[in-house]
């Protein structure tokens, strides 16, 4: 495949548009895609016509409204564009009001509350500034889901709203720079970390089929402590497997750009160019649907869980966020001379007070049960949230702070020793792995997003609390007699405010959890413990006063989550019931059965030593012991869920009880396999997950 000339060939882009549409609809539907002005209701027909004659010639026989409800997912109903002709023979057909509404069932889909099961009827709407593409034979339009009394049941709606959020207070920023943008958009590039392991082994452990995760595993003698699969050298099978990835993506428009080994075994990423938020979600979407398809047919399974297997690496999908304008100018650019940048100055600065002031928000958009796992664990940064901007930065924060000129450091060279080598330009900042939101240049870095979870909901939030501060600033700066004086006052006393969030040191230290309690900030063990605060009047307020998100909307999405929370965990607690009680315990059992044995027959032959067996087979038995009496505490707690009064209360408990017990279990189980024969372990170890042996 030649990239530059397939790439895009199955989207209905802006080139294809050029060629198969009139001229004023051409110009009418890429002024909504790029201006963000009103959709004209003329031109939905030949648009729609045009599409489906492009996808007939791609092989389509289908289409589908493409969106995304509230499991995180994406959902789809395929309908053919055959219609019965005059004459009886079938035609193909798709109508202007097709293209722009579809009515899918909403009955079955995660709602919160705010619809009943026989309230069924839900609508999906054309999203234009998302481009249609063809995939299996089928048009795919993505669109916007809501119900038949307008409720909002997905995440993309709520996602366009908070970029037409920013766009509206971001240009009346720019409006007092004299700057002529037209639009502000914010964009995001997408790191997706992931784990590939053996088809025949996966479909082998419960527990990863289940949830995800293996619930049980002993560490194998050797893991990442090497450093030694970090960019190392590719295997053939994942190369392939990332060719093809990249080939398939490419076709849909993807830029997929990087891929190399991630520091766990068998991790791996994949990261793409940045692009709006809105697209840049639904191209994950797209990613995460491909790599495990691509993956499967390869005799291969993708894990997108964000903990599948302890002692080592879980996977995030860092969130590289950045705002630009229809001119291509980054606002968070420092330029040649980021003291003397007055502009950049506002805009970073805000994004600090957002960060600072909604700490909350910004880590419950990233909770779940599977990132509870990972955070502050193995290079994932901590569950409390500061921002890392860099020494140089942060000394033009505190000189803006204390009124003084920042003299502004010369780009250093690094020196290699090296006479063959090219001396190369320094940095003015390092990069900190550690940190929850980095600064690393022209953009923030939010890595504690989890690998499986959907853009949507921490850019909604991000989205939102910037353009919060940003029409604060607006609403000052508007009637100011002198603008540079005003904005110099206004970043100073937004860093006196707000510094308490600015943290360059190692986020993983004891001594930070120490000092983060003491300027204050939030630390949010876990998702009980977080969720809720999404329903706060604080947030409530802010969702409503930026037109985001109505209040029933905030709470329904509370319950969403909570439940979806409740429901992971209980699924874990099953399956590890299961795995213990069918298959481990009946397998430890047997083999305490046969260490008896040959102690029996030890006995009957003089001399004969069997102390070993006996050793062993003593703590094997006491194991069993230990294992189902932990089963049946587990089961016992799981039953005890049910009467809990409300989705929080039910969290909290199984934060609190269900969670614990089942670490206790794992203990249990983890050491009895170390000393139970391979042969005889119901379920593929560590060693022949990871490493194939």
């Amino acid at each position: 495949m030649k990239a530059s000339e397939n790439f895009g060939e199955n989207v209905f882009g802006i080139s294809v548009m050029r060629d198969k549409l009139p001229k004023d609809v051409y110009k009418s539907l890429v002024s909504t895609i790029e201006d963000g002005t009103p959709l004209d209701p003329g031109v939905a027909s030949v648009v729609a016509n045009a599409m489906k004659d492009w996808a007939v010639e791609k092989g389509a026989t289908h289409f589908t409204h493409w969106f995304q409800p509230m499991t995180g997912i994406t959902a789809e109903k395929h309908d053919s564009f055959v219609s019965p002709g005059k004459d009886g023979r079938a035609i193909m057909e798709f109508s202007g009001k097709e293209l722009v509404m579809g009515e899918p069932d909403a009955s079955s889909f995660p709602s919160g509350g705010v619809r009943a099961t026989f309230e069924a009827r839900g609508y999906t709407a054309w999203d234009p500034t998302s481009f249609a593409f063809v995939k299996d034979g089928t048009l795919y339009v993505p669109s916007a889901f809501f119900s038949y009394s307008g409720e909002v049941l997905d995440k993309k709606t709520p996602l366009l709203k908070s970029m037409k959020a920013l766009n509206r207070e971001a240009l009346r920023i720019l409006k007092l720079f004299g700057t002529d943008a037209k639009q502000v958009f914010s964009t995001v590039g997408a790191e997706q970390e992931y784990f590939l392991i053996d088809k025949k082994d996966y479909l082998r452990r419960k527990d990863l089929v289940y949830t995800g995760r293996t619930l049980f595993g002993a560490r194998p003698p050797k893991g990442q402590e090497m450093e030694d699969h970090y960019f190392g050298a590719i295997k053939a099978r994942v190369f392939d497997f990332m060719k093809e990835l990249d080939e398939e993506l490419w076709k849909l428009g993807i830029f997929a750009k990087t891929e190399h080994n991630e520091v766990a075994p068998a991790q791996h990423e994949l990261a793409p160019l940045f692009a709006s938020s809105n697209l840049a979600n639904d191209q994950n979407q797209l990613i995460m649907e491909m790599m495990k398809r691509i993956a499967d047919k390869r005799g291969l399974a993708c894990l997108l869980h964000e903990k599948p297997f302890a002692g080592i690496n879980g996977s995030g999908k860092h969130n590289n966020w950045s705002m630009s304008t229809d001119k291509g100018v980054n606002l968070l650019d420092p330029g040649s001379t980021p003291a003397e940048n007055s502009r950049f100055m506002l805009f970073f600065s805000a994004v600090i007070s957002a960060v600072d002031e909604y700490q909350d928000l910004l880590r419950l958009s990233v909770a779940g049960a599977g990132n509870d796992h990972r955070l502050g664990a193995n290079e994932a940064p901590p569950a409390i949230v500061s921002v890392y901007v860099g020494e140089e930065l942060e000394e033009v924060l505190s000189a803006f702070e204390r009124d003084e000129k920042y003299a502004g450091k010369k780009r250093g060279v690094m020196k290699l020793g090296v006479d063959t080598l090219p001396d190369l330009p320094k940095d003015t900042t390092d990069r900190n792995r550690t940190s929850p939101f980095a600064f690393t240049g022209n953009k923030f870095e939010f890595r504690m997003v989890g690998s499986s979870f959907s853009l949507a909901g921490p850019n909604i939030v991000i989205n939102t609390i910037v353009a919060d501060v940003l029409r604060r600033f607006a609403d000052r700066l508007e009637g100011a007699k002198d603008l540079n004086q005003a904005v110099h006052d206004l970043v100073a006393e937004t860093i006196r405010e707000h510094k308490r969030i600015i943290f360059n040191g190692n986020s993983y230290s004891d001594e930070w959890k120490k000092e983060a309690k003491r300027r204050g900030l939030s630390d949010l063990a876990d998702t009980a413990e977080a969720l809720p605060l999404f329903a706060s009047r604080k947030s409530v307020e802010l969702f409503e006063r930026m037109g985001v998100m109505t209040e029933r909307e905030v709470v329904t999405r509370t319950e969403i989550m909570l439940e979806s929370y409740c429901k992971s965990v209980a699924i874990e607690g099953l399956t590890a019931a299961e795995m213990v009680k069918r298959d481990i315990y009946p397998a430890v059992l047997r083999y305490v059965k046969e260490l008896c044995d040959s102690i029996a027959a030890k006995k009957l032959v003089a001399g004969a030593a069997f102390s070993a067996e006996e050793g062993l087979a003593a703590k094997l038995s006491a194991m069993t012991e230990s294992m189902w009496e932990g089963v049946t505490r587990l089961e016992d707690a799981l039953a005890q869920s049910k009467s809990a009064e409300s989705a929080a209360a039910r969290s909290e408990f199984y934060a609190g009880k269900v969670l614990p017990l089942m670490n206790e279990l794992r203990i249990v189980v983890d050491r009895a396999e170390t000393m139970t024969p391979k042969a005889q372990w119901p379920y593929p170890t560590y060693g022949e997950l990871l490493f194939g042996v």
